[in-house]
Parts: C-alpha cells; sequence; structure tokens
C-alpha cells in the first residue's frame, strides 16, 4: 500500500515593514530630542507630508510580495498590529492637517496668552536695541505693534527715542539670533508721518513680543495699533488714537482729542483738554477729569466708572443710552446697577435690568428702566418723566419746591409726603394727583408692579416712626407676580 504524499509546509516570508518604521521613528525621535531636529518643523513636515508614510509602508510590501513570489513562498499579510498602526497614521495625519490649518495666533490672541509666559517648546530669549531718529516739526507718530506693550512719553528734544525689548521663544539660540535678526523695528518718514513698525509680523508663525518705550516732542499727534500689550500715552498736545486688542489702555495728561477702538480691552483716561471718544468691545473703562465731551459706544463687559466731566456725555450699550450735560460727581455702572452723584441735566436715561440711584440731580430727566428699582434724588427740580416695570420708585425733591404731579401705578401703591397731593390707591390701580407749593415743573409717573414713593428730600436723613397699622378691613391687595428676568452680563 502507498504511503500518503506529504505535503510541505508552507513557508511564510518575515516582513521587514514594522522594524524600518520602529527604526525611521526612533531615529526621528532621537534626533529631536539631541536637538538636531526642531521640534516645531518636525510637527509642520508631519502634518504636511504624513500619507508619505503610507506610501513607503505600501511600497515595502509591494517589494516583499514580489520577492516572495520569487522564493515560491507566501508573503506576510498586514496583520491586526498593521492594521491598527495605518488607522493610527491616519487619524493623527489628520489631527494635524486641520490643526496646522487652524489660525492659532487668533485663538492666542483670544485668550490672551503672552508668549513669554506660555512655552510649550524652546526656551524665551530677550534682545534689547536702541532707535533715534530726527522728528520734523508738526509730524504725527504712527506706531504699528502686532505683539507688544507700547509706551509714550515727552522727549527732551526734537528726535524720536525708541527702546526695544523683544521676547523670542525658540529651541536653540541660533534660531532665537535669526528671528531677532528678520524682526528688527523700522523708523520710516513719508508726509508728515513718522511710522515706527515693530516688524514683529515677520517672524510669520513664531510668536515675537516686542515691547517699544518711546519719547516723542510733546506737539506730536501719536496714533497706535496693537494687541496683546499694554498701551500708555502721557503728556500729549496732538490728538490720539488707539486700536488696542486685549489690552490695558491708558491716556493721561492730553490736550488734543482722544479716540480710542477697543476690543475685550481695558481703558483709563484722565486729565483729557478736549473731546473724548471711546468704542468697541470693552472690559473696564474709568474716565475721569475731562474738559470736553465724552461719547462711549460699544459693549461694556464689566465696569464704567466716569468722574468730573465737563461737557456732554452720551453713553451707547445694547442696554442703555445714556445723555446729560455736565458730571460734577461720579458715575459708576455695572451689569446689575448705576449710580451717579451730581448730576447736570437735561438727564436722559433708559435701560433694562438695572437698579439705578441717581442723586444731586439738576435739570430736566427722563428716565425708563425694567426689572429694576429707580431711586431719583433731586436738587434742582426740572420737569420729570419716569417709566418704569417690575420695581419700586422712589423720587427725592427739594422741600420747598413747586411741580405739578401725575402718578400712576399698576399693581403698586402710591406714597408721598407732599399733603397737596391726591391719593388714591385703588384696587386695579393707584394715582397721585395735584399741584405742589403754587405749582412749577411737571412730575410724570408711571409704573407697573411696584410703588411710587414721592418724598421730601429732608426725609433721607429723617428716621420716621413706624405708624401702627390700621384696623383690618379687608384682605391687603395682593401684588401681582412678577415673571422671571434672565441675568444679563454686559452693560
Amino acid at each position: 500500500m502507498a504511503s500518503p504524499t506529504q505535503v510541505p509546509p508552507i513557508r511564510h516570508r518575515r516582513s521587514l515593514s514594522g522594524p524600518i518604521v520602529l527604526i525611521a521613528i526612533g531615529g526621528i525621535f532621537l534626533l529631536g530630542t539631541m536637538g538636531v531636529l526642531n521640534w516645531g518643523n518636525l510637527a509642520h513636515w508631519f502634518a504636511h507630508y504624513w500619507p508619505v508614510i503610507l506610501i513607503v509602508a505600501g511600497i515595502i510590501k509591494l517589494i516583499e510580495y514580489q520577492a516572495a513570489q520569487r522564493e515560491g513562498v507566501r508573503a506576510s499579510g498586514i496583520g491586526a498590529g498593521g492594521v491598527f498602526l495605518i488607522i493610527l497614521v491616519v487619524f493623527f495625519g489628520l489631527l494635524a492637517t486641520q490643526a496646522s490649518r487652524f489660525n492659532w495666533g487668533e485663538l492666542r490672541d483670544q485668550i490672551d496668552i503672552d508668549d513669554s509666559d506660555f512655552t510649550l517648546f524652546g526656551q524665551k530669549y530677550t534682545y534689547e536695541d536702541r532707535l533715534a531718529e530726527a522728528f520734523p516739526a508738526g509730524s504725527a507718530l504712527h506706531v504699528n505693534d502686532i505683539r507688544g506693550a507700547v509706551n509714550v512719553s515727552v522727549g527732551n528734544d526734537d528726535q524720536i527715542h525708541v527702546s526695544v525689548h523683544k521676547r523670542i521663544n525658540a529651541d536653540n539660540a541660533g534660531d532665537a539670533d535669526k528671528w531677532n535678526a528678520g524682526t528688527k523695528p523700522t523708523i520710516s518718514v513719508s508726509g508728515g508721518v513718522v511710522t515706527l513698525n515693530a516688524n514683529n509680523q515677520a517672524a510669520g508663525d513664531h510668536g515675537i513680543a516686542t515691547d517699544l518705550d518711546i519719547q516723542i516732542p510733546r506737539k506730536a499727534a501719536v496714533t497706535i495699533s496693537t494687541r496683546n500689550g499694554d498701551v500708555s500715552v502721557v503728556g500729549r498736545d496732538g490728538e490720539v488714537q488707539i486700536s488696542a486688542q486685549h489690552n490695558d489702555v491708558t491716556a493721561t495728561d492730553i490736550n488734543g482729542k482722544v479716540s480710542l477702538t477697543l476690543e475685550r480691552s481695558s481703558a483709563r483716561v484722565s486729565q483729557i483738554s478736549s473731546d473724548v471718544s471711546l468704542e468697541g468691545r470693552a472690559n473696564d473703562v474709568s474716565v475721569e477729569d475731562v474738559k470736553g465731551a465724552v461719547r462711549l459706544d460699544g459693549e461694556f463687559m464689566e465696569s464704567v466708572k466716569l468722574s468730573r466731566l465737563a461737557q456732554g456725555v452720551t453713553f451707547h450699550s445694547s442696554r442703555t443710552d445714556l445723555q446729560f450735560f455736565r458730571l460734577n460727581g461720579d458715575l459708576d455702572l455695572d451689569s446689575g446697577d448705576l449710580s451717579a452723584s451730581d448730576v447736570v441735566g437735561p438727564v436722559r436715561l433708559s435701560t433694562r435690568a438695572k437698579d439705578v440711584r441717581l442723586t444731586g440731580v439738576a435739570g430736566d430727566v427722563r428716565l425708563q428702566d425694567e426689572d429694576g428699582t429707580v431711586e431719583l434724588h433731586m436738587s434742582k427740580l426740572g420737569s420729570v418723566q419716569l417709566e418704569n416695570r417690575k420695581g419700586d420708585v422712589q423720587i427725592y425733591v427739594p422741600d420747598k419746591a413747586g411741580f405739578q404731579v401725575d402718578a400712576r401705578s399698576r399693581g403698586g401703591d402710591v406714597e408721598t409726603d407732599f399733603d397737596g397731593l391726591k391719593v388714591d390707591n385703588r384696587e386695579d390701580q393707584a394715582t397721585a394727583t395735584g399741584t405742589v407749593g403754587g405749582g412749577g415743573p411737571h412730575v410724570v409717573v408711571t409704573n407697573e408692579h411696584g410703588t411710587i414713593e414721592i418724598r421730601k428730600g429732608s426725609s433721607v436723613a429723617e428716621v420716621r416712626p413706624v405708624a401702627p397699622a390700621p384696623p383690618a378691613t379687608k384682605a391687603p391687595r395682593a401684588r401681582p407676580a412678577q415673571p422671571s428676568t434672565p441675568a444679563v452680563t454686559e452693560n
């Protein structure tokens, strides 16, 4: 009986793609840790050329397959580990490609990260430089600094003097020196304008912060454009214009006009002899000791403080419109409150979701509010027209003032210290009408879901005894429920 034919075992050719890939990756990381290769460049190459890894792996597998055919053996397959590796390369490759296309500089600016404070790789290198050049009489200064602080002060001669303080993040001193040499600030003169360019945009994606301390003649006007760096201008006879993002801006001792365009920046403006205008999206704002008109127009995310403003004031935001003639005292405004003292009218105020307290008001008042209380103290009574919803109203007038009253509240009572007024607290609507002291300005008040009080100014300091409650003849009137109001964060 013939023995069965023995089938030789099938031989497999081992794949070299795995060891080759590991050797290549290990070599790249070794060169990176030794400082021969730049990590930033490696990330850039991977983001743009990662498909080459798949191409090389495919070529290796094709060569192995042809060699196996020649040897008469079976070529090894990709295997589960190979499939997993391909998935990882494709996933991280697509992720890196999308990340390379993203505007990281804009994100960095939005969250206000300073390159000198946050360094993922590399070290911080600092450089100092000085520039000086003649400043032609009658010229204006324009400053462009994408990233860095700008300080402008008064010089002692007819030149522009610039002290440069530069911060560069790099893997090594050689790269830092190269970027420093390519980002030297420049001064140019053309058509009555002296332009100082920090030139930090020449580094491309490499964040370079360049602080500029500038001294120029006091008479020169100044225009500054910057982001992610504080701005300070002190001592100017000419106009000052500042465009800033994510900064703290200071302008003081300025005889010319001051114009600020802000994006998520704070501002402090003081001792200004001319007009002040501020627009954009601002955080904290402080304006004081201004002899000209003041205009604030935009969104104010935190607080606004005004003090001693000699001429007209205009404030406009999505929630609040405010105008008045002069501010001898102070005004504080935040997301939930508005208070001011020593205000000269006419006053025009329209707002919502704020508690309003105005003291020492002289002149006419037109005021609208909603979802907040109103407290108005008149030092010199003018005509008053006040409308409110879902909040109590208190008006204090001089004791001996003459005026006429028409006050109406739906869902609340009316109370007064003046005997000449006829008060009728009915179920559906409470009213107070009449003439005090022989007549005079009209005081017209309407309110919904809140009380109205018309008091003598002297009653503020008095402690009035609480009158005993009258015998109950009927159940007290229930005030209608007030709908809830969503929280508001801007001004």
